[in-house]
């Protein structure tokens, strides 16, 4: 296929020094490029769109040679799997790189078995359009981290895949500010500290995550009470150290805390809730979803390094208990 096909666009080109001799030859075109990944040029030396003066390169560990002009071929980006979809989102920031969205809750992010579409990466790719310069050679958006279903808030999408290296680079080193707001029964002791336990799957139920002794990955969340309706209800703010999968409803689960509205971890009526005035107390047990909210993102930016923060407040659904709860303390 030539340089030139109209299904590839124009070649990137370097020649390598004495410096680079020896390094793996993946790793070394990828900080040549870095709007690509190591994992990105490992895949186009295998598809045999990489060339060492003019001889198609096989093994993305070959050692690079002093001198030697590497010629690498990007094909475009074909369309994603996934159809665009237009949904409505609020979008917070977005430049060619990324995109900050104020997720609604029910919104599921990714496509998945039973969610084939409807999605946040439908909506993306019908918001975004061409302007998508493709990841993987895909013309798609980067999922950086995700929110439950019902979970609303603040996220971090990439567009390019400058931006998904950078950002997930950012997420495993923990060099991102993520704080969640959460509405749960009764009133934590203390009312700041931390939830440090491994969280796993449930062996007793597969659709649940559990804090386990053997086998998990390390979760850290710390937590902060901003107020207490009554000893019933606290609104708390939680400070994500790590990302597990329901890291924040299974820590507060396991405290004897969990959070109002769930409907995994919430598998009867908290004593907390017995106090309570009938209308608040029913109002509270048939919220339809957990009341938890990303409210505030920060980070820098994977191209520019500017420093970008983001908060919104609780969606109305969840801005009306607590409404409700003020208004039953006045």
């Amino acid at each position: 296929m030539s340089p030139h096909s109209p299904s590839e666009t124009s070649p990137l080109a370097v020649t390598a020094t004495a410096d680079h001799a020896g390094e793996r030859v993946d790793r070394f075109l990828a900080d040549q490029f870095p709007e690509h990944s190591r994992s990105r040029m490992k895949q186009l030396i295998e598809e045999g769109r990489v060339t060492r003066d003019g001889v198609v390169l096989t093994q993305p560990a070959e050692p690079v040679r002093d001198g030697v002009h590497y010629l690498i071929t990007i094909p475009v980006p074909t369309k994603a799997l996934p159809e665009a979809q237009e949904i409505a989102f609020p979008v917070l920031y977005e430049d060619s790189d990324l995109l900050v969205l104020d997720k609604p809750a029910g919104l599921v992010v990714h496509p998945a078995p039973g969610n084939e579409d409807g999605t946040l990466v439908n909506a993306l790719l019908a918001h975004c359009g061409d302007q998508l310069p493709g990841i993987g050679g895909e013309k798609r958006p980067g999922i950086v981290h995700r929110l439950d279903k019902d979970t609303s808030g603040t996220m971090v999408v990439a567009k390019s895949e400058l931006a998904l290296k950078a950002l997930q680079d950012m997420f495993v080193a923990r060099d991102m500010e993520r704080a969640y707001l959460a509405l749960c029964w009764g009133a934590l002791n203390p009312a700041s500290g931390e939830f440090d336990g491994a969280i796993g799957r449930d062996k007793r139920d597969r659709k649940r995550m559990t804090v386990v002794e053997r086998g998990g990955k390390q979760a850290l969340t710390r937590y902060k009470t901003l107020a207490v309706f009554d000893g019933a209800v606290s609104l708390i703010e939680c400070r994500l150290a790590t990302g597990r999968t329901h890291q924040i409803r299974v820590h507060l689960s396991q405290a004897g805390h969990p959070i109002v509205g769930d409907p995994v971890y919430l598998r009867r009526i908290p004593a907390a809730a017995k106090g309570l005035p009938e209308a608040l107390r029913d109002q509270l047990l048939d919220f339809p979803r957990q009341a938890l909210h990303a409210a505030k993102l920060g980070f820098r930016h994977p191209r520019t390094g500017a420093a970008l923060m983001f908060e919104t407040p609780p969606p109305e659904d969840m801005a009306s208990l607590l409404r409700a709860l003020n208004m039953a303390q006045t």
